[in-house]
């Protein structure tokens, strides 16, 4: 939403927000686009002069806001579909879709269609540190953007995906989340044959066949897909796959073969098998726009990845304190497995809240166990706002319990109430050499500047 608003301000719009709680880095994007944002919502707030009103997926039945605009007949739109109309309407679209890994393919996306001259247009759910900011708007014909797969709106239950005219999409892997609005995996895996149908003849879907489920719902599509199918992933089934990859402290390297013909070779200074994969849907989306594999290695050579997907926030007497959105299982496992083979030697730490409304549930907490195998020292914190987190389903993460299974592995595991806790508790624990990575989808009362300030006040 704050993205969508810098989008409609730069196509000359007037833009105000209502929200609450803002936080970096889009508390800080939209102060520095000088778009007002009026703190709660308040049904005062609608005397305000406006053509639309855009709402985003949180706004639900019984907001104040919500119910005067209703109450008053006003003209109101979703974000998806508002970007669909405004934005994406008679361009290439390439929508980037996938349990993980949305965020940091579709920067990689638009970064490569920028150096290989193409001038996009691209709608971002992160910060892209090559542009500086999660959107941009240009004239050109091209439009990239991370395809969200949760709903709409609360007068639309269909995933936003779904409203972006994908020309190209692709599809990184398929798992169960979202156990807030999804019963089970075979309702997302419906909602994603759902976009796989929306792709045009002239146009290509890009599958992770790695994905497991991702192949089941091509299987479940046999003959009734209508547009070119492009397979990735590192293992033989994928029409192109990686091998002979290469890991080290500056990066990976890998090489690609096409229909088991070698294609190219390519360096990222990424790291981690996921990002190898990211990469590989990204090579083939710049492909089929006519983009040269020697500006592709470009992209790759100047890319500075996203904010908060294994950001380094600082290195201090040290120590250093990485950021990272992970919150699903799976997310959770790859990062640490990436930061586990970048610093081999180092004592690494998780710090874990239990934030996203699926993450904060004991849907995952078997998972869970086994997502922090490759850290020498776990800290989950408590369950963020429980109560709020009851209305999405019965049961709790038990937080104790996963703790001490993960302990009864040989880890060194604790959980404290909240972040300034678990700085107090790694204050007297930190030592030279240590990597601390923080793993939530909110700002987490600010724990990894609190950390930072412990470690320079020491």
């Amino acid at each position: 939403m704050a993205s969508l608003a810098g989008m409609l301000q730069a196509r000359g719009h007037k833009v105000t927000g209502s929200d609450q709680n803002v936080y970096p880095p889009m508390s800080t994007q939209l102060e520095a686009l000088g778009i007002e944002i009026m703190q709660g919502y308040k049904a005062e707030n609608t005397d305000l002069e406006r053509d639309i009103t855009v709402v985003g997926n949180t706004i639900m039945r019984g907001n104040p806001e919500l119910e005067e605009v209703l109450n008053r007949k006003l003209v109101y739109r979703s974000q998806a579909e508002t970007v669909r109309e405004e934005f994406i309407r008679g361009r290439r679209s390439l929508v980037i879709a996938g349990t993980h890994g949305k965020t940091t393919t579709t920067s990689l996306a638009a970064w490569t269609t920028e150096v290989g001259g193409l001038d996009p247009t691209f709608l971002v759910g992160g910060v892209v540190q090559n542009f500086g900011a999660s959107f941009r708007v240009t004239e050109s014909d091209y439009f990239v953007i991370e395809g969200d797969e949760y709903d709409t709106a609360f007068f639309d239950k269909k995933p936003k995906f779904m409203s972006y005219l994908p020309e190209i999409a692709i599809v990184n892997n398929i798992e169960f989340d979202h156990a807030d609005i999804y019963k089970d995996l075979d309702a997302i895996k419906w909602q994603f044959s759902r976009l796989m149908n929306l792709v045009p003849g002239n146009g290509r879907l890009i599958c992770g066949i790695d994905s497991p489920v991702v192949g089941e719902v091509l299987a479940s599509m046999e003959g009734k897909l209508f547009t070119t199918l492009e397979t990735f992933g590192l293992s033989d089934a994928a029409k192109w796959q990686a091998r002979n990859i290469e890991f080290s402290a500056a990066g990976t390297k890998f090489e690609l073969y096409c229909s088991g013909e070698k294609w190219g070779e390519f360096t990222t200074k990424m790291i981690g098998e996921f990002n190898v994969r990211n990469c590989l849907a990204v090579i083939i989306a710049a492909e089929a726009w006519g983009i040269s594999q020697e500006k592709m290695q470009e992209a790759f050579d100047t890319f500075e990845s996203v904010k908060r997907r294994m950001e380094v926030r600082g290195v201090e007497n040290g120590v250093t304190v990485i950021d990272d959105f992970a919150h699903h299982p799976t997310a959770v496992d790859e990062t640490l497995k990436a930061l586990r083979q970048r610093y081999a030697e180092n004592r690494l730490i998780a710090v874990f809240e239990p934030r996203s409304r699926s993450s904060r549930l004991s849907i995952f907490e078997e998972q869970y166990k086994k997502a922090f195998a490759h850290a020498d020292h776990v800290i989950v914190a408590g369950v963020f706002n429980p109560e709020d987190a009851k209305r999405f389903g019965d049961k709790l993460l038990d937080v104790p319990q996963l703790v001490a299974d993960i302990a009864a592995t040989g880890k060194v595991a604790a959980t404290f109430a909240d972040a300034d806790a678990i700085v107090a508790h790694l204050t007297p624990e930190m030592r030279s050499g240590d990597v601390i990575a923080v793993m939530s989808n909110g700002g987490f009362d600010g724990i990894h500047d609190k950390i930072l300030d412990r470690l320079r006040e020491r």
